[in-house]
């Protein structure tokens, strides 16, 4: 039975990490101690599940937890310091602190470390978040003891949502764009300036122009979608942003 621990203090261990090649101690007291950090632990580095979901959610919406009290994300797993860095390195997730739990101690401590003997993992973390103000563990949301690898209420939106019911998430927002294209440079200005984030596909680099058509029907760019709906060119996005308050 995975033990819930709220209102305990979190185990006090030593993490063994790499910065700039050399080994550094970090104790548990520097990264929790007068600070409300949010933690989600997950089975392993470069997993799918992780690097897919996991890690690019909190990282997403790091700029929301900020706004609502949280000091840090860090993201622990039973890994190396080397295989972590490599990990935030190729998760581009910049905004969160990662953490080797290499020989499993702090996991052990939260009662969380698990037999992945099957899937010749050794010895790992169940996959849980929670949120830790000065040491002690205020909330938990711990995955269900079912066969594999759940992912159902360790997500950052869940842990969002306990946190600030109200709270304002990021649009999710992709453009269509092409080389030199003076209204692709203003679509995405005008973007940049509301301080909204969003992915790029690039025509003739990332995808060829018969994409493009089967996506938005249309041969011209920009095209620019949020939230799932088509917004058009840069005309229609700069009513969007007006008519939403940008």
């Amino acid at each position: 039975m995975l033990e819930n621990r709220e209102g305990q203090k979190v185990p006090n261990v030593t993490f063994r990490t790499r910065q700039n090649h050399d080994w550094v101690n970090v104790t548990t007291d520097e990264i929790f101690k007068g600070k409300t950090v949010a933690v989600f632990s997950l089975p392993g580095a470069f997993t799918p599940t992780c690097s897919s979901s996991h890690v690019p959610r909190f990282n997403e919406l790091a700029p929301v937890f900020k706004k609502h009290g949280v000091d840090e994300i860090v993201c622990i797993s039973v890994n190396d310091a080397f295989v972590m860095n490599e990990w935030a390195l190729d998760q581009d997730a910049d905004r969160i602190r990662f953490i080797p739990d290499g020989n499993g101690d702090f996991t052990d401590g939260m009662g969380l470390l698990v037999d992945k003997d099957d899937l010749g993992f050794g010895k790992r973390s169940w996959r849980y978040s929670m949120l830790v103000k000065d040491g002690t563990i205020e909330k938990m949301f711990i995955e269900p003891e079912k066969p594999g690898d759940p992912y159902e209420v360790s997500d950052a939106d869940t842990m969002l949502d306990w946190l600030a019911p109200n709270a304002k998430k990021p649009h999710s927002i992709m453009l269509f764009t092409r080389k030199g294209c003076p209204f692709c440079a203003r679509a995405k200005g005008m973007l940049h300036d509301a301080e909204l984030e969003f992915d790029e596909i690039v025509v003739g680099d990332d995808v060829n122009l018969r994409a493009l058509r089967a996506v938005a029907q249309t041969e011209t760019v920009p095209q620019v979608y949020i939230d799932g709906q088509r917004i058009g060119g840069s005309e229609e996005v700069e009513t969007w942003l007006k008519q939403n308050g940008y």
